[in-house]
């Protein structure tokens, strides 16, 4: 019986059938078909749009319409049929359809399915052992954090004078938490806002700071998200409002893995 419920609808005027969604769907329900991202079945959509950072098109959108209820066994009965291991899937380049490779560790993309959560990677349980988790040695000198007030990008107006001249990260909010260098080299020297693309609206998002881009006359931007696929709409929000904004200010991304440190082997002084 269908309900009104929340899943993935996709426009296809914009998509240019790149696939990129196909890898970031745990449940296997899109494909390519006549080179078009479908979708396969509505029960195997969880609606939770861990494919929508993904798609350089702005093609994905969640909304709300009759549909069948998300059926996690079919879904991943499906993934299996493809020649997946739905209990390994992968969010970075293994997506549903890939069998799992055996020796990924998580840290490097694989991401272990969470019976109720619908197989999203950003919500993997995982724990770093002492290996895994990176130690960093901290200069010598006070840290400090940001120097202003509210941190929360719809909160923060496009006219606050903190903004001026600044240079801006936008940070993902499980950034400061998973990182013990977020403030000493993500965030040194840079006005900080915070949101989640996974919970929050990030065509609010994307308004808000083409408002900024716009009014603010802000130095620099930096897109701080999470290695997982979710994250990405923090990136795809803030090039959204680039182009809303018709600025030429060119912007910046960078990875912060699950365990706290820069996804590319990047000295940290480039950060």
């Amino acid at each position: 019986m269908k309900t009104m419920r929340k899943i993935l609808e996709i426009d296809e005027e914009r998509c240019n059938g790149c696939g990129l969604c196909v890898l970031d769907c745990a449940e296997g329900a899109i494909a390519i078909v006549d080179g078009k991202a479908k979708i396969v079945s509505d029960s195997f959509c969880d609606g939770l749009g861990a494919c929508i950072g993904s798609c350089p098109q702005d093609a994905l959108h969640i909304i709300e319409r009759e549909a069948v209820p998300f059926d996690e066994e079919a879904a991943m009965e499906h993934v299996r049929s493809q020649g997946g291991t739905p209990e390994a899937n992968h969010g970075h380049g293994h997506g549903a359809g890939t069998p799992h490779r055996h020796g990924q560790s998580a840290e490097h993309g694989g991401h272990g399915r969470i019976p109720g959560h619908g197989g999203c990677p950003g919500a993997a349980m995982r724990r770093f052992d002492s290996a895994e988790s990176p130690a960093f040695a901290v200069a010598e000198g006070t840290v400090k954090g940001p120097r202003h007030w509210p941190l929360k990008i719809r909160l923060v107006p496009p006219t606050a004078p903190f903004l001026k001249g600044a240079d801006v990260l936008v940070a993902a909010d499980c950034a400061a938490a998973a990182s013990p260098i977020f403030h000493s080299h993500f965030a040194a020297g840079k006005v900080v806002l915070i949101g989640c693309p996974k919970f929050d609206d990030t065509e609010a998002y994307a308004e808000r700071l083409a408002d900024i881009l716009r009014v603010s006359g802000i130095a620099s931007l930096t897109v701080l998200r999470m290695e997982v696929p979710c994250c990405r709409g923090l990136s795809a929000a803030a090039e959204k409002a680039r182009v809303l904004s018709g600025t030429s200010l060119v912007l910046k991304e960078v990875i912060m893995t699950c365990a706290g440190g820069p996804a590319a082997p990047a000295p940290l002084s480039s950060l």
